[in-house]
């Protein structure tokens, strides 16, 4: 459904929050960080995990300077499937000057052709590399690095389960900072003998802003607690109206698009029967509705895709 609006019916500019966002650099990683380093000299070729809905705003710039170097290189855009098929070309185009060899995947669905692309790209580009001192090794490892939750482990197992015929090798979960620190190898494919080594989820220390940092929070790289739900979904809202997204008003049973989020986490809490019990001045209990438990349920229908497949990066791939 279209809506007329007038252009002033929506915020032009989000106002921001509290700047220790972009300052969060938790000490695992860059333990996490250092650990990869020191492996460096047993890798034959880094493969890269990013989140698709933020492919120039969840990238992890620093690698370049310190992991990735001269290693040949794959960029993996996972959760392809909560985008818009018609954006990759675009995407791949933004990227291209930094990362030739882009591959989009949804690593959750085994029969994803990117993921099978994936290891005959690594042969072709360690065939064609100098691998200095592994150069008389008979197996090929590769490092899968990547910010926090984008899909690493998930991608390990699809592509276990897809050239060696074995299942998990490495705990997924829905939430940034399950795995923890560089594991041992973790055997890929037999013939040609490949391995790869998972590692923990590294975010900049140096996020670029805070809109970046929202990005980053929506598309769960970044604990929620950590923002706040409340200013995710104001921001997600922010979003939404601004690309003139409003598959919100029909997912949620709105009259039309709205701009306050606290009348629309009302609204989300009272169709959904969230409430809670609060006491007042008086000792008096009074029912309320539960804005908290709205704003996950509005992240979560974002995350899940149910508000439409969405890039949030779209205004910078237009940029470009």
């Amino acid at each position: 459904m279209s809506y007329k609006l007038a252009e002033n019916s929506f915020r032009s500019v989000f106002k921001t929050i509290d700047t220790d966002l972009v300052r969060w650099f938790p000490g695992h990683m860059g333990k996490g960080l250092k650990q990869m380093q020191q492996k460096l000299r047993s890798v034959d070729c880094i493969v890269e995990v990013h989140d698709a809905r933020i492919p120039l705003s969840g990238k992890n710039s620093d690698f370049k300077y310190t992991v990735s170097g001269l290693k040949p290189h794959i960029l993996v855009l996972n959760k392809a499937d909560l985008i818009e098929p018609s954006r990759k070309p675009a995407i791949v185009k933004s990227l291209k000057t930094d990362y030739p060899h882009v591959v989009f995947t949804e690593s959750k669905n085994q029969q994803c052709t990117g993921v099978k692309k994936i290891f005959p790209l690594a042969q072709e580009l360690i065939g064609e590399s100098n691998r200095y001192n592994r150069a008389n090794a008979e197996d090929c490892n590769l490092m899968i690095i990547g910010v926090p939750n984008v899909g690493k482990s998930s991608l390990i197992n699809a592509m276990r389960i897809r050239f060696l015929r074995k299942g998990k090798a490495t705990s997924v979960g829905a939430v940034p900072g399950i795995t923890r620190s560089v594991l041992t190898r973790i055997k890929l494919c037999e013939k040609p003998l490949f391995y790869m080594f998972d590692t923990p989820g590294i975010l900049s220390p140096n996020i670029p802003n805070v809109e970046t940092g929202l990005k980053l929070a929506l598309c769960a790289t970044i604990e929620d607690h950590r923002v706040g739900e409340g200013i995710l979904a104001d921001y997600l809202l922010y979003w939404l109206n601004k690309q003139q997204r409003f598959q919100y008003v029909e997912a949620f049973r709105l009259d039309r698009p709205n701009d306050n989020i606290l009348e629309i986490l009302s609204h989300i809490a009272k169709v959904n029967n969230k409430q809670i019990k609060i006491r007042d001045t008086l000792n008096n209990y009074l029912i309320k509705p539960d804005l908290n438990l709205a704003a996950h349920i509005f992240i979560k229908s974002f995350r899940n895709g149910d508000l439409g497949k969405i890039m949030l990066d779209d205004d910078l791939i237009k940029l470009k």
